[in-house]
């Protein structure tokens, strides 16, 4: 079984376009990556990306779920995200499925979702001998049975280590609460993939984006975006930033996929609690804690002894607070005609737990659901729903006035 996929010349024109005038006059672009190739006989698999320039890479297995880490220096995929979702309709091949993506400044990362164990037999770059100026990365995987995986993975672990301290926290304007948005997923992560070429990463940063205009448009808030563009930071880097910028309210936005209920709709606020509040809280709560591992990120151990001490001594305030934040952002949300039929939920979510402030997850809507996809494709509900989160941001702070901009909330839990 070969593949290929690339994009066609009139989409590869205007990508060059847009590129070339997002770089910086003094920053050398990255390489190109427009064309990727697939063959996969059930013995041996290759997956190859043509490259404008050379582009060495290192290679790795990773168990629970079984896949290849390629990490390579920054390059600008110009290929559709959903390309390598489902390569595999043979029963015996070893490729599920591939994914690509930034996973941080100057670092790209490819995933290869394995259908059975196989292991790295070798990472090429070589010049294609018909034109001069391409070349081509070449990750070759050879079937190997489940123990030589296990081994080969299990050599890769690395012990683990304390945590770094966090960044000192940055300088506000006097009187302005921070409001940190946290677009979900981004990079080498996609988040869930629904109908008509629909991609969480992509839906929710426009939306994070058009928010944050409005609300830094105001004057009343100062904003900060745990990502800037499509790059992958992982859920501890993510509350880092918001605790560096001395949030006031983080607000995490993401949008969820449930293929065996299209019908399901609208929009859900979660906050953090230890027990999930039902099923489906549960499950969200599951994949999006899980975000890091799919993305091959090794986490690192923080000192649990005080990490348990800060989080019991401020939890309770910042969860009522989460609480009272969320009740208003549901009710703004149903004025905009929104919501699901559960909207208010709470589960354990990573993003959720720190202490320091108040927080909340919103899942904008299913991607299984055709007509949320409309919704969070079409210009006029992003206004108006980004509209209603304001309002409720606004409404929050104003009930409070000064309490929690001085990074002081004391409610009654």
């Amino acid at each position: 079984m070969k593949r290929i996929f690339h994009l066609s010349p009139a989409a590869a024109a205007l990508l060059t376009s847009l590129g070339g005038a997002a770089l910086a006059d003094d920053a050398p672009p990255a390489p190109v990556a427009a064309t990727a190739h697939l063959s996969d006989d059930g013995e041996r698999a290759r997956l190859a990306f043509d490259l404008s320039a050379q582009v060495a890479g290192r290679a790795r297995e990773l168990v629970d779920p079984d896949r290849i880490v390629l990490d390579i220096p920054e390059v600008d995929f110009r290929l559709p995200p959903t390309v390598g979702r489902v390569v595999a309709p043979k029963t015996d091949a070893l490729v599920k499925a591939f994914r690509f993506g930034l996973f941080g400044p100057g670092k790209s990362r490819v995933i290869i979702d394995l259908a059975r164990p196989a292991c790295v037999a070798k990472v090429d770059s070589r010049r294609l001998l018909h034109d001069k100026d391409a070349w081509r990365l070449t990750l070759e995987l050879k079937a190997c049975s489940a123990q030589a995986f296990a081994a080969a993975a299990q050599d890769h672990v690395a012990p683990p280590v304390a945590a770094e301290p966090a960044p000192q926290p940055q300088e506000a304007k006097p009187g302005a609460p921070t409001i940190v948005l946290d677009p979900g997923h981004g990079g080498i992560d996609g988040g869930a993939y629904g109908l008509d070429g629909a991609v969480e990463k992509t839906l929710v940063f426009a939306f994070a984006d058009a928010l944050r205009a409005k609300l830094e448009a105001s004057g009343r808030y100062r904003v900060v975006m745990t990502r800037t563009d499509d790059q992958y930071v992982s859920l501890e880097d993510r509350v880092a930033k918001a605790r560096a910028a001395n949030a006031a309210l983080f607000v995490s936005i993401h949008a969820d996929t449930l293929k065996e209920a299209a019908g399901v709709a609208g929009a859900t606020v979660y906050t953090c609690s230890d027990k999930a509040s039902d099923a489906v809280a549960a499950r969200i709560a599951e994949r999006e804690n899980d975000a890091d591992r799919q993305a091959g990120e090794e986490h690192k151990a923080a000192d649990p002894g005080v990490a348990d001490i800060l989080f019991d001594l401020k939890r309770r305030e910042t969860r009522a607070y989460g609480r009272r934040f969320s009740h208003g952002l549901v009710a703004k949300l149903n004025e905009a005609g929104a919501l699901n039929r559960n909207p208010e939920r709470s589960a354990g979510f990573v993003v959720l737990k720190a202490p320091d402030f108040p927080s909340v997850l919103v899942e904008l809507g299913y991607l299984s659901n055709a007509h949320d996809v409309a919704n969070l494709k079409s210009a006029d509900w992003r206004d108006k729903t980004t509209e209603a989160v304001k309002g409720a941001i606004d409404g929050f702070f104003a009930a409070e006035p000064g309490s929690l901009a001085a990074g002081a909330p004391k409610p009654t839990p």
